[in-house]
């Protein structure tokens, strides 16, 4: 017998692996074993097996598979053989970046001051998304449109909410960060802050106390973004919130000021307000969600008025105090009063003490890291991915641009093309935009039209009683072809894709109108 060693592509989950291992072994006198966090398949074979027939076996149970050599890198080889990796940060541009590396056949270390895993499982998508489903369930306890069904309040354990978002991060935590590095040898996990002394050199203070040196033929910054906190006076000594404590906290408020009315800000404000907080956002600019599309923001807006959230747009905090238990902000219109204050006024790059400029590593006025499309800073052998370079602060580009970047350090030419970038904001119903708004359309001198569809002319809104929202799409009108599209429903993330696949087709509206849509 023989031992085959394969890196297994698709898998998602633990069942994944378990799928792969049946399919491996349904061939003749083949056994396997298959790691959901390392993606190998170890399978002992015949003595002359062709890996041919192992990999299409994994093939027709719908994932990828490629043979390994004996030391863990791919037959087909990166360009990384050789090449020790620096990567600073510990989120989903950082991991992105050492697996794809380490695939290539790089040594990785990654240098992570804080709890791995960055913002997103830990801090913010996860834990948000968690606080909002279990908003949303008591919200419709007592709210559903349903006749002859029971409408109640539910009574809301906030300490017991907070615990379960918590265990599901650190499970999260552990699947998707810890247990991956722990079974990649060709990735070490050093815990501490990193500095760097010149492009190629690292000086660390380890967590534990002392220093280490490290050296690299690259370097990766990734270290994320932190809340942005505006210089209200005042609001320095105060006990606010950032979107962590929200996300963290055992109590429900009895009221609650939130500052800020874009993505963050306003998917608390449901939240807290669902679970049993008043809730009054304040917001500078003159609209909720400034950057999206005017119909959207009025939408959206509409639908958290409707739920009894009070809305201030055009509004700035003028000064913050804090005594007895409760927040007071002072405003051109007068003063407002809760028992908790939440700053949620965007985050900032976080690239200050990384000795950046002893590297020749140039930052914007923001200090953001200034990056070309394949992710190179103005330093060679340097490069950055995430929310601390100037590039948009959402995961997916985060995790995109850690793994182009590998490919780019280990001798590959990948290119971050953001041209059709989708979001959504969580809300209900959700905010989502792939594209160019109406006034975004206009001001590039083209000569656009749109369409707005209402909900209340969808039927299957309709028949789920909740007609709130819209659908607006952007066009050319000479040509038909789609510029952008914008929505509000229930839901509305899950077909924004579908206008980013349309977009980047170079579809036009009559080829949608065209399509079976179930």
């Amino acid at each position: 017998m023989a031992t085959l060693a394969l890196r297994i592509e698709g898998m998602t989950c633990e069942r994944c692996a378990e799928t792969v291992r049946q399919a491996l072994e349904s061939l003749p006198q083949v056994r396997a074993r298959v790691s959901y966090p390392s993606a190998v398949a170890e399978v002992e074979v015949p003595a002359g097996t062709d890996a041919a027939a192992l990999v299409e076996a994994v093939r027709r149970a719908g994932y990828g598979a490629e043979p390994l050599t004996p030391g863990g890198r791919r037959t087909g080889g990166g360009d990384g053989a050789g090449l020790h990796v620096a990567v600073v940060g510990g989120g989903s541009a950082a991991f992105a970046c050492a697996l794809r590396a380490a695939e290539r056949g790089a040594r990785v270390t990654i240098v992570a001051a804080g709890t791995i895993g960055g913002t997103c499982v830990n801090v913010g998508c996860v834990p948000s998304k968690i606080l909002l489903r279990q908003a949303h369930v008591r919200h419709l306890a007592g709210h559903h449109p349903f006749e002859g069904l029971e409408r109640r309040a539910l009574a809301a354990d906030a300490a017991t909410l907070a615990a379960q978002r918590a265990a599901r991060v650190a499970e999260l935590r552990h699947a998707k960060y810890e247990a991956l590095v722990a079974s990649n040898p060709a990735i070490t996990l050093v815990r501490g802050r990193a500095r760097f002394e010149d492009a190629h050199t690292l000086r660390v203070a380890l967590a534990g106390g002392g220093e280490r040196t490290i050296h690299a033929d690259r370097v990766l910054v990734a270290t994320g973004a932190r809340p942005a906190v505006p210089p209200v006076p005042g609001l320095a000594g105060t006990p606010y919130w950032t979107s962590t404590e929200a996300l963290a906290a055992t109590r429900v408020p009895p009221s609650l000021l939130v500052l800020g009315a874009s993505a963050v800000g306003l998917e608390l404000a449901q939240g807290f307000a669902r679970l049993g907080s008043r809730v009054t956002v304040l917001e500078l600019a003159d609209r909720v969600l400034p950057q999206a599309d005017v119909e959207v923001s009025a939408a959206l807006r509409a639908a958290l008025e409707a739920e009894g959230i009070a809305i201030r747009t055009g509004t700035a905090a003028e000064r913050v105090t804090h005594r007895d238990g409760r927040f007071r902000v002072e405003t051109a219109d007068g003063a407002l009063e809760a028992e908790a204050l939440l700053v949620a006024t965007g985050r900032r790059p976080d690239t200050e003490n990384l000795g950046l400029e002893r590297a020749g590593v140039e930052t914007d006025a923001r200090g953001a890291i200034v990056v070309d499309e394949r992710l190179r800073t103005s330093t060679p052998d340097v490069y950055a991915a995430g929310d601390c370079a100037a590039l948009p602060q959402l995961v997916y580009v985060a995790a995109a641009a850690g793994t182009r970047a590998a490919e780019n350090m280990t001798g590959g030419e990948a290119r971050l093309d953001l041209d059709v970038l989708p979001w959504t904001v969580f809300t209900d119903p959700q905010a989502a935009g792939v594209g160019l708004t109406e006034a975004e359309a206009r001001a590039r001198g083209l000569e656009a039209e749109t369409r707005v569809l209402a909900l209340d002319q969808v039927p299957r809104a309709l028949a789920s009683f909740d007609t709130r929202g819209m659908v607006k799409l952007v066009a050319e009108r000479a040509t038909g072809r789609l510029l952008g599209a914008h929505v509000v429903a229930a839901e509305g993330g899950e077909v924004i894709q579908s206008a980013a696949l349309a977009l980047r087709a170079g579809l036009t509206v009559h080829d949608l109108g065209e399509q079976l849509f179930p």
